[in-house]
């Protein structure tokens, strides 16, 4: 299996919606009939990158200056921040 579209009817889906999914995860498309009419499409889902894959995705990429958190006056003043 693997990239292929199978056309099944909403009761077929119904009664086998375990084997349809673990088709659809091989990589086949499922579409849910009405009678001829298709109603819908079941295709896998992207898998979502993990969390630490997204924390370096910028590195090497850009620098910051060295003084880039230091303490600025005109900062403060603009935030209202009080100063000590």
């Amino acid at each position: 299996m693997g990239n292929s579209v199978k056309r099944v009817g909403v009761h077929e889906a119904k009664t086998h919606l375990s084997r349809l999914l673990r088709e659809v995860e091989a990589g086949d498309e499922v579409v849910l009939m009405r009678g001829s009419i298709a109603i819908a499409r079941i295709v896998s889902e992207p898998p979502e990158p993990a969390v630490a894959d997204s924390f370096g995705m910028f590195a090497g990429q850009f620098e910051l200056a060295e003084d880039f958190d230091a303490d600025s006056e005109e900062l403060a003043d603009l935030f209202g921040v009080p100063r000590a």
